[in-house]
């Protein structure tokens, strides 16, 4: 343990269970409702409403081995070439074996996927995949409809649900074992303010962290909250240096800040294509899916022809698929396109790349275990091995459907007894100094200049001296009259800037271009000393330890296994 943890009261009030289960996507409540199925007596701590992660963003679907003539191993294939050479095998083996029963399990739930006029699923393609297997819903709104089946089924089952609620840290036993979580209550309820529920097993499903960068398909509660926690309570993290950036995000401006209206790959799955001002296919001859190239290559692809046009954007052209096509396949992505005073079906959609998808997180192995004893994560805000150094599409609602089943099972079947939190850390464990959450501007903009989609030792060294800036500051302030009263826009501002010095470090350690990272100063990948891992750690003093493995395979997550 570092004995780091948030400057915040004491806990007021605390509930015990067997399980707490911290976010409400699809990792979320797949692992609460299979815990609560086995029995466990499960606490689900969601930070807004319960449909309100990032699960009823995700447009395009889900990949599975359903479709005739597919094989998982062929999914295995798509997954390992997208990674670059650093997904664990045995993870994405696991993930495409064991993905079309779960998604099967997941139509049992409630979930209802577009079918054909044969009854069949419906199946699209998209970018890095050699067959259709993106399995959707309402067209274009498939994490919505995962969502409402999961909240549906979770409320039938009448789980204990606290909402509006920030995680703040781990809560551990005499022996330094995970013991619940205290958490900041917003709002009236049966519980408010900072409070603890004790539990011996708690699953980090706290989605991802594109706040980090300025313009993000994140939505706003997205501020890394589970890594930043893990990072303190003594977890591993490992990959965060790649940040996938989508490569069609609506542009909306040079200026546009926060969360950005996505236009998924699925449209480019359907035969959209991508061009720039003058009508060329710029995609065509870079690689041999052209548009739909793994999305590391097509955000690259999209990132040099703005730069050698000098262009803010590029186009999305699919007036062809024409209105009909539009209204019934993406119905979702057209209104927002019409809201923004773009219609697809008459002009191209300008696109540039955002940040989107955390490949990296806290480390786990096959059942979701971290290096903390009884700590567990899924979902995107974990690290499996499966994405490596660049998530394939689609696999991400699969990797939390697949790993929460074995969380739930892991947690069954081990049924660790209740302990009681050791005592409030001493004075020797000094609380974290909160930011003002003015600076929360400054940390995305900071991200954003010198650790987005273009790399380079220099950018990254003023991104890491600016942020160094920062947590100065809130040091130096925390010992004066400038003192940050804790509250929940302070604590995540807080959680903004411990990530992102991670995720920096990292970046600054990784010196090739790989899958989503790319250092413009380093262009080429070095599978000599590039095909490992990087795994952080944060001292006691708050610094961020960066671990290279010594291959690509990473260690045990328990020096016993």
């Amino acid at each position: 343990m570092t004995g780091i943890r948030l400057t915040a009261p004491a806990p007021g009030w605390a509930i015990d269970a067997d399980v707490v289960v911290v976010g409400s996507g699809v990792a979320g409540l797949t692992t609460a409702l299979r815990c609560a199925a086995a029995g466990l007596d499960t606490v689900v701590v969601t930070k807004a409403r319960l449909d309100d992660g990032s699960t009823r963003w995700a447009q395009g679907g889900i990949a599975a081995a359903l479709g005739e003539g597919d094989t998982p191993e062929q999914h295995l294939d798509d997954t390992l070439v997208a990674g670059a050479g650093l997904c664990d095998e045995e993870a994405v083996r696991t993930l495409v074996t064991e993905g079309p029963d779960a998604v099967r399990r997941l139509i049992t739930t409630g979930a209802h996927f577009d079918t054909t006029d044969s009854g069949d699923i419906a199946l699209t393609r998209e970018g890095g995949h050699h067959r259709r297997r993106i399995a959707h819903a309402g067209g274009d709104a498939t994490g919505a409809e995962i969502s409402r089946a999961l909240v549906g089924a979770v409320r039938e089952a009448a789980l204990h649900t606290i909402e509006n609620a920030l995680v703040l840290d781990l809560l551990t036993d005499a022996e330094g074992r995970t013991a619940g979580v205290s958490l900041h209550v917003m709002g009236e309820g049966q519980h408010d303010g900072v409070g603890a529920v004790r539990a011996p097993s708690v699953v980090l499903a706290t989605g991802g962290m594109g706040q980090v960068f300025s313009a993000t398909t994140n939505p706003s509660v997205s501020t890394g909250d589970g890594v930043a926690l893990a990072l303190r309570a003594g977890a591993e993290v490992s990959d965060l240096e790649f940040v996938q950036f989508h490569p069609t995000v609506l542009f909306l401006g040079a200026d546009s800040e926060g969360q950005q209206p996505l236009v998924s790959e699925a449209v480019r799955g359907e035969g959209a294509h991508l061009v720039d001002a003058d009508g060329v296919r710029f995609m065509v001859g870079q690689h041999e899916l052209a548009e739909l190239a793994p999305r590391d290559i097509v955000a690259k692809g999209i990132t040099r022809r703005m730069h050698e046009k000098g262009a803010e954007h590029m186009y999305l052209d699919a007036r062809h698929f024409g209105a009909r096509m539009w209204e019934q396949r993406f119905p979702t992505i057209l209104a927002a396109c019409r809201a923004h005073g773009i219609d697809p079906v008459t002009e191209p959609i300008p696109v540039a790349p955002a940040a989107h998808y955390a490949s990296g997180g806290v480390r786990t192995d096959l059942r979701g275990r971290t290096t903390v004893p009884g700590l567990y994560a899924c979902g995107e805000v974990a690290c499996t091995g499966v994405h490596g150094a660049n998530r394939l599409a689609s696999n991400s609602l699969l990797e939390g459907l697949v790993f929460a089943e074995r969380i739930a099972a892991d947690i069954a079947e081990a049924r660790p007894p209740r302990t009681e939190p050791a005592e409030a850390p001493g004075d020797a464990d000094a609380p974290v100094p909160l930011l003002a959450p003015e600076a929360r501007t400054a940390i995305q903009r900071t991200m954003t200049r010198g650790a987005g989609v273009l790399r380079s030792a220099d950018s990254l060294a003023a991104a890491a001296d600016e942020l160094e800036a920062l947590h100065r500051e809130a040091a130096a302030d925390a010992d004066g009259a400038k003192a940050v009263v804790p509250g929940v826009d302070a604590w995540e501002v807080t959680n903004l800037l411990l990530v992102s010095r991670v995720l920096v470090a990292a970046a600054r350690e990784r010196e090739e271009t790989r899958g989503c990272h790319w250092r413009e100063d380093r262009p080429d990948r070095d599978d000599a000393h590039g095909r490992r891992h990087l795994v952080v750690r944060i001292a006691p003093d708050r610094t961020p330890v960066v671990h290279r493995t010594e291959t690509a395979a990473f260690p045990p997550v328990r020096p016993s296994d």
